[in-house]
């Protein structure tokens, strides 16, 4: 990976895809663009802009008047979402996960013996984990239930909490070296794996924490106790196993 920004990074794919006839794009796009429309004109033209607001789609490409959202990732950090505790704790009640596994999370996420982060002593995950293991494996079997997984997979994942419009592929890499998914191998493959054990809080293999514990008390980062992040820590890894098994499934 080069040291290219995220940012710039979304603009790199503007620029390639933008004004560029399917029949002359590179194999790498060809296959991504054909799998994402279902189309082989390869005479038809693709407009591509960049999404400005802070949404899931990173950039939106336009072929034959029809439209799609595409997510892009970089770098080996895997964070797919990030909110406030108070949006969190929303979405959990509205999905109608009991007050006790919420007050479980609260402490979870905080790890200092309160459930609003006003505590004195603050653990690290590992630490927490020691006596509370049992309280994480309940929590897990709640955000693992099918009903909540799928909402989950559309707000962390492909639509966001400030969007009508869902992500139709998700991207990991750059330009000339790139892997893919489509929204639909994405909940299919988060819902299969809905089951693997993890000794952290998870929704399928997407793992929920706080976006610092702030251990050293840095006011720099006290902040970031109060956000949520989602880290999907083997993305590239799973895609990859997709994309093998798409393969496999055609026969080629």
């Amino acid at each position: 990976m080069s040291a290219i920004n995220g940012y710039d990074n979304e603009y790199e794919f503007v620029k390639y895809l933008n004004n560029r006839r399917i029949g002359d794009l590179n194999p790498m796009f060809k296959e991504l663009i054909v799998n994402l429309y279902d189309c082989v004109d390869e005479s038809l033209v693709i407009f591509a802009w960049k999404n400005h607001l802070p949404q899931k789609s990173d950039v939106f490409v336009k072929i034959n008047g029809i439209i799609k959202g595409i997510s892009i990732k970089k770098g080996m950090k895997n964070s797919v979402h990030v909110e406030g505790i108070s949006d969190f704790i929303s979405f959990l009640i509205i999905n109608n996960v009991p007050k006790k596994i919420i007050i479980e999370y609260l402490k979870y996420h905080y790890a200092d013996g309160t459930t609003n982060g006003s505590g004195r002593k603050r653990l690290s995950a590992n630490e927490y984990k020691k006596d509370n293991q049992k309280n994480i494996d309940e929590i897990n079997a709640y955000f693992n239930e099918p009903v909540l997984l799928n909402n989950a997979i559309e707000r962390f994942i492909l639509t966001g909490n400030n969007s009508d419009y869902s992500i139709d592929v998700l991207i990991c890499g750059e330009v000339y070296d790139f892997i893919w998914i489509l929204k639909d191998d994405i909940k299919r493959l988060i819902m299969q794996k809905r089951d693997v054990y993890s000794t952290a809080v998870h929704f399928g293999p997407i793992t929920c924490q706080p976006k610092n514990r702030c251990l050293n008390y840095n006011p720099l980062y006290e902040k970031e106790r109060f956000c949520v992040q989602l880290k999907w820590y083997n993305l590239y890894d799973e895609i990859i196993e997709v994309m093998n098994s798409n393969i496999l499934g055609a026969g080629l």
